[in-house]
């Protein structure tokens, strides 16, 4: 206890502790240990040096409240800065010349007679105003013009007026003109001997403009005109001029406001489809072209209005035409909707079933009874009443496309037989354009040898090897290695003619005996 007194008399061991002996206090609970205390930049040791990392920047002095102010101000260009506000207060005082007219009436006719001032005179005023509008506000004003009079001993004499008027001015710059009106008093103390006293209205009327150099200092440069009554004739006027130039205080200006926020930046394609907002139908929504939104099947219809968008299709709603028969004509051209096409050659375009007609039967397969000149192309006469009937059967369809082939037996060589089989199929079609059938319905085909009906073993079986092929073909089918030819092409050219050599040709026996055998023959 007695040291507990010591150190407590020394300054080392505060009152408090004292309170309450140790021995009497009880012990405190068991505690788990706690963990080591995070070092704190601030608590280093005494002494210790920080750690490059550990350096803070300095925090920036605080801004004083003209400071921040007028950094608002310098947001805006100068001529714009300080334009006037609404319900702003102005005090100011000013110097200049003041003009009084010869005429004036300043003095008291009960002592003295009127008698002029100098031409010029000092003019100082004190005005206070307020300015409820940026381009509206009123202001009153006290003039002093000591001046002296015009007389053997220059007497002094102070002129004075108190005025009050409307000013009208434009608020958009920093630089205000302005222009005012109004009325008040035009007065004169002057010794009893000299001019004496008096008082009498005027009104005003004037310009200037005034310039803002700061958040609250201007200056102010005008001119006015004074009307006020003539010597001895109150019905009558007569004017003063007053040239004023001063310094202005502005009172409650307050900052300009906050420059409006620009908008965020505008993405012009918002889901990168290649496709800019204003022409996509679904700006937000990774889509194709043309309408910028989801078309998973590609036919140009989106997915949200395809009614099969998995798929490609066609308008109205985006599915496949349908093809209920199943004969490859769609059901928009099938003049047979539920009966499939019956795909023989003859009018294969309308979907429906049908049979050759049995005049075309007749003419469809090997035609029997066309015949050639020996190793020649020239049709011979008896073949003419077969080939007419033909022709009247290609009129009475004209449907049907007709294909000729013609073929030769194995007699001579290949090369030869091939090129006569191909000119006695151009030799028929040229009869039948030559009757009046179109050209373009009718294509040739020569296949020499190299199609044989039976074998060429005999020579029966090889006259059925030489014949002409009737196959009713379709418009669009036309037949495989077709070479059509020129409608006007002759069927005889000078090379198929008796007089030209005909390679592979055996010439024919001597007059009065049987012909020898030709080959193709």
């Amino acid at each position: 206890m007695k040291r507990s007194l010591a150190a407590w008399a020394v300054g080392i061991v505060p009152m408090s502790s004292m309170a309450t002996p140790a021995w009497a206090e009880p012990p405190p609970p068991a505690a788990a240990p706690a963990a080591p205390a995070e070092p704190v930049a601030d608590e280093a040791p005494l002494g210790a040096k920080p750690s490059a990392g550990a350096e803070l920047d300095p925090a920036p002095p605080p801004q004083s409240r003209r400071a921040r102010i007028n950094a608002e101000y310098r947001r805006l260009p100068w001529i714009r800065r300080w334009a006037p506000q609404r319900n702003l207060g102005e005090i100011g005082i000013s110097a200049g010349v003041f003009l009084p007219s010869e005429e004036h009436d300043l003095y008291d006719p009960v002592t003295r007679p009127s008698e002029p001032f100098w031409s010029a005179g000092v003019d100082v005023a004190v005005r206070g105003g307020f300015y409820p509008l940026r381009s509206l506000g009123i202001e009153a004003e006290f003039n002093a013009m000591p001046t002296r009079m015009r007389n053997l001993t220059n007497d002094f004499a102070f002129v004075y007026g108190f005025q009050s008027h409307v000013v009208f001015q434009l608020p958009y710059y920093s630089v205000v003109p302005f222009f005012l009106a109004g009325g008040g008093l035009l007065g004169i103390r002057s010794n009893i001997l000299i001019q004496g006293n008096d008082v009498d209205p005027a009104l005003h009327y004037g310009a200037g403009v005034k310039i803002a150099v700061s958040r609250i200092i201007g200056l102010r440069v005008e001119a006015r005109q004074i009307l006020s009554a003539s010597e001895a004739l109150q019905g009558a006027g007569t004017g003063h001029v007053q040239v004023l130039g001063g310094i202005t205080f502005t009172l409650g200006r307050k900052p300009p406001p906050p420059p409006p926020k620009l908008p965020p930046p505008v993405d012009p394609d918002r889901d990168r489809d290649g496709i800019l907002n204003g022409v996509d139908d679904c700006p937000d929504v990774l889509g194709v072209a043309p309408h910028g939104c989801p078309d998973t099947d590609g036919d140009s219809f989106r997915d949200s209005v395809d009614a099969c968008p998995e798929v490609p299709g066609v308008a109205p709603d985006g599915c496949p035409v349908k093809d209920t028969d199943g004969d490859g004509i769609l059901d928009p051209d099938d003049d047979c909707i539920f009966e499939p096409e019956t795909v023989n050659n003859y009018k294969d375009k309308d979907g429906c079933p049908d049979d050759l007609p049995p005049e075309v039967k007749k003419f469809s397969g090997t035609i029997d009874g066309i015949e050639f000149d020996t190793a020649k192309d020239t049709i011979r006469a008896g073949s003419r009443p077969l080939l007419d009937r033909a022709v009247a059967v290609l009129q009475e369809f004209p449907d049907i496309q007709l294909h000729i082939v013609g073929h030769t037996d194995d007699v001579g060589a290949p090369e030869f037989n091939l090129d006569l089989s191909r000119r006695r199929a151009e030799s028929v079609k040229q009869y039948l354009v030559d009757k009046g059938i179109d050209a373009s319905r009718i294509s040739t085909e020569g296949r020499g040898m190299n199609d044989p009906r039976v074998p060429n073993d005999g020579e029966a079986n090889r006259a059925k090897n030489r014949r002409i092929d009737f196959e009713v073909r379709s418009a669009d089918s036309p037949a495989p290695g077709a070479t059509p030819a020129p409608a006007n092409t002759p069927a005889n050219t000078p090379a198929n003619t008796a007089d030209a050599p005909v390679p592979g040709e055996v010439r024919g026996a001597a007059p009065g005996e049987p012909p020898a055998k030709q080959p193709g023959d």
